[in-house]
């Protein structure tokens, strides 16, 4: 019987080839953009699960009660890993890591820098990661060994093992290669190439409960909960934090969570890249549909020419059961001549996939697990597709097909047209997404920051010009390049300020208030080089000695301090008591989906990590050059490394960028989709009107009259679905854009513009098959009359 089936099937294919291939790529593009995206969320999804045991390794997050709120910092203080190890019997491992430098490695005639982090003596008891070479757990706690990951063991050590080879470290200390590991797969969390034992950079500030920056991970025991571990750790910040810091409260959340769930509010995640994999997923599901709305209204549309078929079936005794797995064995046959077409789709387009998406996904038809996808998807397409087509034929009266006295009816053309509504609402509502994410990317790029971040090159300061007695003669060599215009020097990024301290205090502050506010180190001729605005008072100066008790502060913080003229007003911060020399206008600290934080500068040019350097303009190549050659003086054992400001700027949108171009080419390919079944749907309405037409235009209707009569039905449909997928589309953008504490404006002309588009691109589907039908001689069409 199945045999029959199929051959039924490649039969009817055949017959029809303009309807079949139009269904077979309408599918094939809808599987395989599904198949790609659901390669990309099966991907997000097994972050970190690699780990053996991942279950039981946790992160440590602490949370603050902070005026009425929680808030929930990310990083840990120093010493609460050792009180963790002390006081929580639930434990069996903690370990704690650095943020991750990236610091010159050296072998012989071979360097570059490479990122690796500063761990405790545990970290190999939390991570139990593969091991090539050596013993990581001893190598880890000696002082004068690294572990390295194979990666760099071929790249340093290409023709002989590693262990007990020495490599040189940030150029100037020394260390015998004790472990090797295995490279950490690219949906790690964790990423780094080398590890050395934390007390090499161990300082005293790093050994206080007020300093947070550090990570925290711990493995549980088994049969731990998450919960009994942190009722035993409550009690860690009371003992052991002192007055200012009895407040804290450790939680924990599963390393598995990491990746996907990095958003807190008032003390639990609210979520965070978990909701692009929703958007991705519910763009894929939105672009299967439209495609299998395409096959279903064609096999809908055209069932009257296989009426007969299935009034000759049933007088011979075909069963309705047996009539429905033929109809649905036909969309199982299209559907697996899709997925071929869609493997091959997929094949083609997956490393520029990967590229725009930073990822390394491989299509691994070894794989069982993928095959299961595509057998899921194979048979869900088919069965939807070819469910109502199989359901509706096979219920039809053979005595009325036989004796020519079928009448379908309104139900048909009805669902038909419900159809079509669907889908063009889920394309209208891809529309509205790709014009408002495009306007709130181009809103980002063109905000005004509130400081000049076009043509500021940056480069890091280490080796000798990190150097107390080399960084200003440096900054001064830089400054007589004609090309340069300024340089200043900073311990982060203007565009990416991280750090926050609650150490500010002033002349009548409410004993109550608690405070937290942004705070970076800079040197000399910051405000000049950023290009940032002065309200009242100075930037700090290099020949002002007074100025390393001095501070400069923005807007915010005048406000929340209630001074309406600061300049000049004793404050309390890093440095100790000062006086504010400069009110900046506020400028933004991070990306817009933050307001402006209150921030506080002081004048250390020594704690600083990078010069910022503002290029003259139509100079930017010379100054570069400029750069190299002065930096390469200085501090010759290091390679020149440098970036824009611009790139660090773009560099806080990736996901944003990111979900840009999947609405964008997405969109696009569900809107193609669209248009094929429309064009399919438009050709079999003008075959089926080819008399009516004729008789139209021998008593008088001129082509255009024709084209509106054929196209005005399908415009109708367009109308309506752009009323039914408005209000979706406004709530759906609506709550993206409130992830930005900036956003662009959404106006009402947006869902005007998506209308438009859907109309025009609908009247020029249907058009060509409308004028080819105006156009048609008569005599023709009414001769068989």
């Amino acid at each position: 019987m199945f045999r029959n089936y199929l051959k039924i099937a490649v039969r009817s294919l055949l017959k029809n080839k303009l309807y079949s291939s139009i269904n077979v790529l309408g599918l094939a593009l809808g599987m395989a953009c599904s198949l790609l995206i659901g390669l990309w969320v099966r991907d997000e999804l097994s972050y970190d699960r690699f780990l053996p045991d991942a279950e039981h390794i946790q992160y440590v997050r602490v949370n603050f009660p902070y005026n009425g709120e929680t808030v929930t910092n990310f990083v840990t203080p120093g010493p609460l890993q050792e009180a963790i190890a002390k006081d929580v019997p639930q434990v069996a491992a903690v370990t704690k890591i650095n943020y991750g430098p990236e610091l010159l490695i050296k072998v012989g005639e071979r360097n570059a820098k490479e990122k690796g982090h500063y761990a405790t003596d545990d970290f190999f008891g939390v991570f139990d990661l593969p091991v090539v070479d050596g013993n990581p757990k001893a190598a880890l706690a000696q002082t004068n060994q690294i572990v390295i990951t194979k990666k760099i063991a071929e790249k340093y050590f290409p023709n002989s093992p590693a262990i007990g080879k020495t490599l040189q470290l940030d150029n100037d200390k020394f260390y015998v290669v004790g472990a090797v590991i295995d490279d950490l797969p690219h949906n790690s969390t964790l990423q780094f190439d080398w590890l050395v034992n934390w007390k090499v950079q161990e300082q005293d500030w790093m050994k206080t409960w007020g300093n947070n920056g550090f990570y925290t991970y711990v493995r549980l025991k088994p049969n731990t909960t998450i919960a009994q571990a942190e009722a035993a750790m409550k009690h860690i910040y009371p003992r052991y934090g002192g007055k200012n810091f009895d407040t804290g409260r450790p939680t924990l959340q599963p390393m598995t969570d990491l990746h996907l769930y990095a958003d807190y509010k008032n003390g639990h995640s609210v979520g965070g890249r978990i909701e692009y994999v929703r958007i991705f997923s519910i763009v894929a599901l939105f672009i299967l549909l439209i495609a299998c709305i395409n096959f279903m209204n064609l096999a809908t549309a055209r069932s009257a020419m296989r009426a007969k078929e299935v009034g000759v079936r049933k007088v011979v005794g075909a069963l309705r059961s047996s009539l429905i797995g033929q109809f649905l064995s036909e969309s199982i046959v299209t559907s697996l001549l899709a997925v071929v077409l869609a493997f091959g789709l997929v094949w083609a387009v997956l490393p520029t996939f990967n590229a725009l998406f930073g990822k390394q996904i491989v299509l691994n038809l070894a794989e069982p697990t993928l095959w299961l996808i595509v057998t899921i998807l194979v048979l869900i397409t088919g069965f939807l597709s070819g469910s109502y087509p199989a359901l509706f034929l096979s219920s039809l009266q053979p005595i009325k097909i036989l004796k020519g006295r079928l009448q379908f009816g309104a139900g048909p053309a009805l669902f038909r047209r419900a159809l079509v509504v669907f889908q063009f609402s889920l394309s209208i509502f891809l529309i509205v997404g790709m014009l408002v994410v495009g306007k709130q990317m181009d809103y980002l790029r063109t905000k005004n920051l509130g400081l000049d971040r076009e043509n500021v090159v940056y480069i890091p300061l280490e080796g000798e010009i990190a150097q107390p007695k080399k960084l200003e003669p440096f900054r001064q060599e830089v400054l007589r390049a004609p090309s340069i215009a300024s340089a200043s020097t900073a311990m982060s990024l203007p565009v990416s300020v991280q750090s926050t301290s609650g150490d500010l205090n002033w002349t009548g502050k409410d004993p109550a208030l608690q405070t937290t506010v942004s705070a970076m180190a800079i040197g000399a001729d910051f405000i000049k080089t950023m290009n940032i605005k002065l309200v009242s008072g100075r930037d700090f100066r290099a020949d002002s000695p007074a100025d390393s008790s001095n501070y400069l502060i923005n807007e915010a913080t005048a406000k929340l301090m209630g001074m309406k003229d600061p300049v000049g007003k004793e404050i309390t911060f890093w440095n100790g008591k000062g006086r504010v020399v400069g009110l900046m206008k506020d400028f933004h600290l991070t990306s817009l989906h933050e307001a402006i934080n209150p921030l506080v500068l002081v004048f250390n040019p020594l704690n600083t990590s990078y010069l910022l350097v503002k290029t003259r303009a139509g100079q930017t190549q010379q100054a570069i050059a400029d750069l190299e050659r002065i930096t390469k003086e200085f501090n010759p054992n290091y390679p020149f490394n440098y970036h824009f400001v611009d790139e660090a700027y773009e560099k806080l949108y990736r996901s944003e960028q990111q979900v840009n171009a999947l609405v964008n080419y997405f969109g696009v390919l569900a809107i193609l989709i669209s248009c094929l079944g429309l064009f399919a749907l438009a050709a079999f309405t003008a075959e089926q009107r080819t008399k009516e037409i004729g008789v139209r235009k021998v008593l008088g209707a001129s082509v255009t009259n024709i084209i509106g009569l054929l196209s005005k039905d399908f415009l109708k449909l367009v109308v309506i679905a752009l009323v039914l997928a408005s209000p979706l589309a406004w709530w759906a953008v609506s709550t993206w854009l409130g992830t930005f504490a900036y956003q662009t404006e959404l106006g009402w002309w947006i869902f005007g513009v998506a209308g438009l588009l859907a109309l025009l691109i609908a009247f020029l589907t249907v058009s060509y098959q409308s004028i080819k039908a105006a156009l048609m001689n008569p005599v023709t069409s009414l001769r068989s009359e």
